[in-house]
């Protein structure tokens, strides 16, 4: 897991053209680079900044974001995707280009 000071290195939040506030990228990131891990308290409810992961078949597990991957908007044609709770980027990302994730079916 990267640290909030790692984190702060490849990403910064602004405002977002999708929505309220957006991460985007500092540098070139490349297709299939680790980003790092959605970290926060598990919950039993949802909010938010809440991410969901299946654990096991039909067992989900939440978690309410508390570093800067909280802000990652929603787009049919992401940059990155989660596996677990660790995020890599599906495609090359432009240095000041808005991060994005496919929230799923109920974004």
């Amino acid at each position: 897991m990267l640290t909030d000071e790692q984190l702060h290195q490849l990403f910064y939040k602004k405002k977002s053209g999708i929505h309220g506030s957006g991460l985007f990228a500092r540098d070139k990131i490349k297709q299939g680079d680790y980003m790092g891990e959605y970290d926060g308290p598990i919950v039993n409810d949802n909010d938010s900044h809440v991410l969901w992961v299946e654990k096991y078949e039909d067992v989900w597990v939440g978690r309410d974001g508390k570093n800067l991957l909280r802000y990652l908007n929603h787009s049919t044609k992401p940059h990155a995707e989660f596996v677990g709770f660790e995020l890599y980027a599906v495609r090359s990302i432009k240095p000041d280009e808005e991060i994005t994730i496919d929230y799923g079916e109920e974004p």
